[in-house]
C-alpha cells in the first residue's frame, strides 16, 4: 500500500505526537518548559528563605568571629553571614542562629589547626587523646603533631563529672550498652576510668546539660577514633566544663 508523505509545515510537535503513537503512549500537546529553569520553579536564588533567626546566647562571639560588629544583637546581615557559615560546616542547625553549635565550631576554627598552643595536654612520644573540658574539644596528638581532630565532645554535668588527669584505655566494646542508664547505647565505647568511656552518640551533643560522666562524640567522629587508639592508648583531661 502506498503510504502518502508528511504533508508540508508539520512541525516538530507532528513529529513526537507520532513517535508517542508508534511507542503505544498516549498522545499528549508538547509544551515549552516555563521560564526560571527546567523545574519551572523561580531560580535558586528567588527560592532562599528570608533568614530570620533570633538573637542567640553566642552571638557576639559568632559575630566577632565572622568579622561582623559584635553587638550581640542579631541583624539580618548577621543571620546570612552566620548560616552561610553554618552550612559550610554542615552542622545540624543552619538558619543562622547563633547557637551552641554554632559557637562551638567556631572555636575549632579558632584553634588553626593547633589546639594545643597554651600546651595544656602534655606532649609526649607516643599518642595522648586530648580532653579540653573548658573548650568542649577532643584531639589526638603525638608530640606536637595532631593526628585527630579537635573536634567538638560532651563530658559530665555537675555532680557527675569526667574525672580528670592521665588514664588508659582498658576496655573496648564496639556496640555496648549502658548497664546504668536504661541500657542507652554506646557506640565505640572505649573505657578509660572504671565506667567512664569515650563513645558515640545517636542524639545531639547541644540538647542540653551535659553526660553522665562519659565523654560523647558525634557518631563519625567516635567511629574514626576507634579506628584511630587501641587499648593503653592514653587519655588526659583536664580543666572543667563550662556551666558544671
Amino acid at each position: 500500500m502506498r503510504v502518502r508523505g508528511r504533508r508540508r509545515g508539520a512541525g516538530a510537535g507532528a513529529v513526537l505526537l507520532v513517535g508517542a503513537v508508534c511507542a503505544g503512549l498516549p498522545a499528549a500537546p508538547v509544551q515549552a518548559a516555563p521560564p526560571g529553569g527546567p523545574d519551572g520553579g523561580p531560580r535558586a536564588a528567588e527560592r532562599e528563605k528570608p533568614c530570620t533567626a533570633g538573637t542567640g546566647p553566642y552571638q557576639r562571639q559568632v559575630e566577632a568571629f565572622l568579622k561582623r560588629l559584635p553587638d550581640g544583637r542579631q541583624s539580618t546581615e548577621d543571620c546570612v553571614a552566620i548560616r552561610r557559615f553554618q552550612r559550610a560546616h554542615q552542622l545540624e542547625r543552619q538558619d543562622g542562629y547563633a547557637g551552641l553549635e554554632t559557637y562551638r565550631q567556631v572555636q575549632i576554627e579558632q584553634t588553626g589547626g593547633k589546639p594545643n598552643a597554651d600546651g595544656a595536654c602534655p606532649e609526649r612520644s607516643y599518642k595522648v587523646v586530648c580532653v579540653d573540658q573548658k573548650r568542649q574539644l577532643l584531639w589526638v596528638q603525638t608530640g606536637s603533631r595532631t593526628d585527630f581532630g579537635p573536634v567538638p565532645m560532651r563530658t559530665g554535668r555537675y555532680g557527675q563529672e569526667t574525672r580528670p588527669g592521665m588514664h588508659r584505655i582498658v576496655r573496648r566494646v564496639r556496640d555496648d550498652r549502658s548497664q546504668i542508664y536504661d541500657n542507652a547505647p554506646m557506640p565505640y565505647a572505649q573505657y578509660f576510668d572504671r565506667g567512664q568511656a569515650i563513645h558515640g552518640r545517636h542524639d545531639s551533643l547541644y540538647d542540653g546539660g551535659g553526660s553522665a560522666g562519659c565523654v560523647n562524640l558525634k557518631l563519625k567522629d567516635a567511629r574514626e577514633l576507634w579506628e584511630r587508639l587501641r587499648l593503653g592508648d592514653h587519655v588526659y583531661v583536664w580543666g572543667r566544663k563550662p556551666g558544671t
